[in-house]
């Protein structure tokens, strides 16, 4: 899909000495040895749920979440592994997320990623309780290997963020509105409390995490936060934009799922054109909050282009 953003609002940030797929590539590399490392192997009694685990935390993601992280740890300053505890963390609390959403008492979805869902694979149960364990073991991540390498009072700080934007004020309160809005009209205010919540505010916390934990001062993490909430709730338009547009193809069990279920969406609540115009306009709001940062910050510029811009 691409938004037909303006010359102005499509121009790529030049990125000097580095490629930005590269980037992408090799940020994602990072993520995926970390994880590895960290995750139970499949061998690990009760084996059902090890391999449930790593299926679901294995099954082809973006990583955009703990790449952005990583972005605004390197915008800020931050060098060195010392931010992977927290950026894998930030994708297990994700992808339980995920693990849940599929559920037949929520989405009832049977693909996720072009695979069988979590639930079709290992039953409900297992499924339920992969998602818990990723979620206790995420928390377990950031106070223990991040607080060796970023110190315990930091780990704190950036946890005490993270299960914010992922519990009752946030990710969690999203999911629950967004369950109860099914086959109602959609209101403007409903859908934006949903999109912010559900998405965005797991990515806003991935960009202020990030810079927690290269140190950078409260102004700076403000400015990251602007940014990150704008990329999410942007991201999450142009998810209601392709399920519209029936892009999804083998990504979804259902193309145009969200539809037929009558969810709460942008194009339902704004109309698709607008909805298209409100994601560039939020990509461009993301970068304008990055001002003066300097080219340290290309990376998220070009994340936020690539949100709009997308195809997968």
């Amino acid at each position: 899909m691409h938004l037909n953003l303006s010359t102005n609002q499509a121009k790529i940030e030049v990125m000097t000495d580095i490629d930005f797929k590269s980037y992408l590539e090799t940020r994602q590399a990072r993520i995926d040895a970390a994880m590895d490392r960290y995750l139970p192997r499949e061998d690990t009694y009760p084996v059902s749920l090890s391999k449930a685990m790593r299926y679901s935390a294995f099954s082809g993601g973006k990583r955009l979440r703990p790449i952005l992280c990583i972005a605004s740890f390197e915008c800020c300053g931050g060098a060195g592994d010392g931010v992977l505890p927290i950026a894998c963390a930030i994708e297990l609390i994700h992808t339980y997320s995920l693990i849940h959403d599929d559920l037949p008492c929520m989405d009832n979805d049977d693909l996720r990623r072009g695979k069988p869902t979590s639930h079709k694979v290992f039953g409900e149960a297992v499924a339920v309780l992969a998602g818990d364990a990723l979620l206790s073991f995420a928390v377990e991540l950031v106070l223990a290997e991040g607080g060796k390498s970023l110190g315990s009072g930091l780990a704190v700080r950036i946890l005490t963020d993270l299960v914010r934007a992922a519990g009752p004020a946030g990710m969690v309160a999203g999911q629950v509105v967004d369950i109860e809005s099914e086959g109602k009209e959609a209101e403007p205010e409903t859908v934006k409390y949903i999109h912010t919540r559900k998405t965005g505010a797991l990515v806003a916390s991935s960009a202020r995490c990030g810079a927690m934990a290269a140190g950078a001062i409260d102004s700076v993490v403000d400015r990251l936060s602007t940014y990150g909430t704008k990329v999410g709730l942007a991201f999450q338009i142009v998810d209601d934009i392709l399920d519209v547009e029936g892009s999804f193809g083998k990504l979804k069990s259902d193309s145009r799922l969200d539809q037929k279920k009558r969810k709460a969406t942008y194009p339902t609540a704004f109309g698709l054109e607008e909805a298209k115009a409100a994601a560039a306009k939020l990509a461009c709001e993301a970068k304008d909050a990055l001002a003066d940062l300097g080219e340290t910050a290309a990376p998220l510029r070009l994340l936020a282009d690539l949100v709009v811009n997308r195809s997968f």
